[in-house]
């Protein structure tokens, strides 16, 4: 649980982070406000497929070939790397596939994490486990995005007012423009993203031989003793009519 809690931090915390910064990002690199707006659509309608995708897709590569839904959760911790180079290096353009990449790679990881929790510890205490998985999200986020990239951003755009010859009390707010706002924030965001598909490797090397067998034995196990249980249940409360009635 450990590790997937480090490589959530990682992928959420990364995708929340680029995500939050997307209108800031096509402001600084001049994008009209009507291809801004498209940048966050995008992201929404690649999250909902990656949600698709991740669910439909890892099930038929599970049953067919038993490749682990961990090596899924790797892939799409690499992925958003791309999204992240491509705006820490801009092209004209380059924004919308960014925003695809990491859309898309958000959604699969959110949906691979609940997943992966309920195959590999039950449900049980999935109820806690599920929020424990949740908090990596929020908590990567307001590290990456307020610690590390809000804080660059600001040094950056200090760095613009003192050559302009201005100081922070003449403007109201902190504005930066160019490709270099957000250089060195996404190349960071890059390494945490590749950080954490490398710890999930780790998740993958010790669950692929779980993953060979019927993972989903345990659950009809599960149900068999439950129905099993509601029919004693019934049995009793129905001998206990029978007495009280007689």
């Amino acid at each position: 649980m450990l590790i997937l809690f480090v490589s959530t931090f990682c992928g959420l915390g990364c995708s929340l982070t680029a995500v939050d910064n997307l209108g800031q990002i096509g402001e600084s690199l001049g994008y009209p406000q009507r291809m801004i707006s498209t940048f966050v659509s995008l992201v929404s309608i690649w999250n909902y497929f990656g949600r698709v995708f991740s669910g439909f897709v890892s099930e038929k590569l599970f049953l067919k070939w038993k490749i682990p839904r961990t090596l899924m959760m790797t892939f799409s911790l690499i992925l958003p790397c791309i999204g992240d180079l491509l705006i820490a290096f801009p092209f004209p353009g380059s924004v919308y596939i960014a925003s695809l990449l990491i859309g898309f790679s958000y959604g699969v990881q959110l949906t691979l994490l609940f997943i992966i929790i309920s195959e590999l510890f039950g449900l049980k205490y999935y109820s806690t486990l599920f929020n424990c998985g949740q908090l990596a999200s929020p908590l990567g986020s307001y590290i990456l995005n307020v610690r590390i990239v809000g804080k660059l951003y600001d040094r950056e755009a200090l760095k613009q007012l003192t050559r302009r010859g201005m100081t922070r009390s003449m403007v109201h707010e902190l504005t930066c423009i160019g490709k270099d706002c957000y250089r060195l924030s996404f190349l960071i965001l890059a390494g945490v993203n590749l950080f954490g598909a490398l710890v999930s490797l780790i998740l993958v090397m010790r669950t692929r031989e779980y993953y060979r067998t019927d993972i989903y034995k345990r659950f009809r196990d599960e149900m068999e003793a439950n129905e099993k249980e509601v029919m004693m249940m019934k049995t009793i409360d129905d001998a206990s009519d029978k007495k009280q009635s007689s």
